[in-house]
């Protein structure tokens, strides 16, 4: 069966050996600390991360922020991430199965409630990018800041499965437009770490990876 647009099936069956491969580990930590030197995190902020996953982002960031609501569609990732803070105490994370795209509950109950919402490798398994960055715009606080890392437009061979629904990467310009749209500004791009990987053709090949960073207008 195909896996769909933000399949949580396709991350349930991954979970438990999500953590394995070091190529993820070592992408997530360069994230990690590219949003931690770009959005400068503190002890005031209430922090959102979408596609959690196992936390390997969320777990870096969450120390250094008042709390952490940490989403993602996977119950099986979230397991996992739950397991990790429950045996590293120190952090304040929630965790919420949820898809954040379908859920206009979620926005309404917690509109403007974080200055800090972040991701890693997500906003490529979202259909409608306009429409989501206008849902997650509306959950910063006034000055609230969003920090995004994705892939750069790519021919369509990153991904492993052909058939699996997700963008190939993003035009930073295109992207800079929808983030604007939603009602963001002083948006900035930069490149923070290039994927090394033998793709769908079986070509080793690089696919860069930026960090977007946006504000929330103050009015």
């Amino acid at each position: 069966m195909t896996d769909t647009w933000n399949s949580p099936e396709k991350f349930n069956r991954e979970a438990l050996q999500w953590d394995e491969n070091p190529r993820r580990r070592a992408l997530a930590q360069a994230v990690a600390q590219a949003i931690i030197a770009a959005v400068q995190p503190a002890k005031t902020m209430r922090a959102l991360e979408f596609g959690c996953g196992t936390g390997l982002v969320t777990l870096e960031v969450a120390p250094l922020v008042k709390s952490v609501s940490a989403i993602d569609t996977s119950s099986e990732m979230l397991a996992v991430l739950s397991q990790k803070i429950h045996n590293a105490p120190g952090a304040t994370i929630e965790t919420t199965c949820l898809d954040l795209s379908q859920s206009p509950n979620f926005t309404a109950q917690h509109e403007r409630s974080f200055e800090l919402i972040y991701s890693s490798m997500t906003l490529h398994h979202i259909d409608d990018t306009a429409g989501f960055l206008d849902k997650i715009s509306n959950l910063l606080s006034p000055g609230g800041l969003i920090a995004l890392a994705d892939l750069d437009q790519e021919d369509g061979s990153f991904h492993d499965d052909p058939l699996e629904k997700v963008h190939h990467g993003f035009d930073r310009t295109a992207l800079a437009v929808q983030l604007q749209a939603a009602g963001l500004d002083h948006i900035s791009f930069e490149t923070i770490y290039t994927l090394e990987k033998v793709n769908s053709p079986g070509v080793s090949a690089s696919y860069p990876v930026f960090l977007v960073t946006a504000t929330r207008a103050m009015s």
